[in-house]
């Protein structure tokens, strides 16, 4: 049966009426007129490894459990889902007004558990400040952008991750190094010096594992791709879903299939074997001639994690700054002002030529 996922529903302080929202670094929703507090329950269940054959073979890559009310970004193709009292909203990665007249209603994989915000906005922001001051030759208008508040974001980012069981056979060759003594004449005679070669063997046999959360990208675009430096976040606090912890923050729905994110997942698990296989072969170095990966046991989940996102537009150009909402890492592609380095250049050039002056 199709049900609609509704994290609009908003839950009313039992104080004072007013809306409750999510409490980042606690388990608890707060009011924030009265500041009354009430704890979210755990529901373990949703911790479930959803089994990956049945969705692709049997449900269908395109599969769904629920169905989510979206505002989707006509500029950059963001799909993005918010709370009943926004009128209006620009979206998190470009700014481009997203307004309610244009909501629509997609199908999608219930989360199974998300890791919630450890940091709330102010905190956030005044480690965006901080980062923005350390910048060499930034805009004005960035470090002015960075005391807003309205510019920064929380957003619930989609993942896929998926477990499974591997085999590998394969093989390849070891290598030893090993050094010869080689004489070479220079002007000054005959010296010696050592050179470095490898002795290479056959090599076979098999490794086999457990991988344990491959973390695949679920709205990767290259038009908003989140750093590595931020993009990490302890899977060991994560959390059962609960659309509670969602208050206050927007939630955005993957764009990458089930289907396309087990294909990059097992580029990963083919480089995990790699790893595995090298270890196993032993030596200084190694060569794979031939590796037959297997997975079995395939497992998946749909998380969500935290990330605070600002966008800032600079002549002619969007720039988006992350950070992580559980570690508080940042990181992002800055502009420069082409005016400050100018008259730096300026600036130095005038006094080499001041000092070549009174030099002579």
């Amino acid at each position: 049966m199709e049900k609609t996922f509704s994290s609009e529903a908003k839950k009313a302080c039992a104080n004072c009426g007013a809306e409750l929202k999510f409490k980042p670094g606690s388990h608890q929703l707060k009011c924030d007129y009265c500041g009354y507090e009430e704890f979210i329950e755990q529901e373990k269940s949703s911790f479930e490894e959803l089994e990956l054959q049945h969705y692709l073979k049997v449900v269908g890559a395109n599969a769904y459990t629920e169905t989510i009310a979206l505002l989707h970004c006509k500029n950059c193709g963001a799909n993005q889902h918010v709370e009943e009292h926004y009128k209006s909203l620009g979206c998190v990665y470009c700014g481009e007004p997203l307004i309610r007249e244009d909501i629509q209603k997609e199908g999608w994989i219930l989360p199974g558990a998300l890791v919630p915000f450890q940091m709330d906005a102010n905190k956030a922001k005044q480690i965006f400040t901080n980062w923005v001051k350390s910048l060499w030759f930034a805009p004005d208008n960035l470090k002015k952008a960075a005391l807003d508040a309205e510019g920064l974001h929380g957003l619930y980012v989609p993942y896929w991750t998926f477990d499974a069981h591997l085999d590998a056979k394969y093989q390849g060759q070891r290598g030893d190094y090993y050094y010869e003594t080689q004489t070479y004449r220079t002007k000054k005679g005959t010296q010696t010096r050592q050179v470095r070669k490898t002795r290479w063997r056959s090599a076979s046999g098999s490794v086999d594992g457990f991988i344990d959360d491959i973390l695949i990208n679920a709205s990767e675009k290259k038009s908003h791709h989140i750093p590595s430096k931020v993009a990490f976040w302890n899977l060991k606090e994560m959390v059962g879903f609960n659309s509670k912890y969602l208050s206050g923050f927007v939630t955005e729905k993957y764009t990458i299939s089930l289907k396309e994110g087990h294909h990059q997942s097992f580029q990963e698990a083919k480089n995990i074997a790699y790893a595995w296989i090298r270890q196993d072969i032993g030596g200084d170095t190694q060569r794979i001639d031939h590796a037959d990966i297997k997975l079995s046991n395939e497992t998946f989940k749909h998380i969500l994690v935290p990330v605070f996102i600002s966008s800032y537009f600079f002549n002619g150009k969007n720039y988006n700054f992350y950070i992580n909402g559980q570690t508080g890492s940042i990181s992002g592609v800055r502009p420069y002002s082409f005016w400050k380095i100018f008259f730096l250049v300026l600036f130095i050039v005038l006094i080499i030529t001041v000092i070549a002056i009174f030099a002579k």
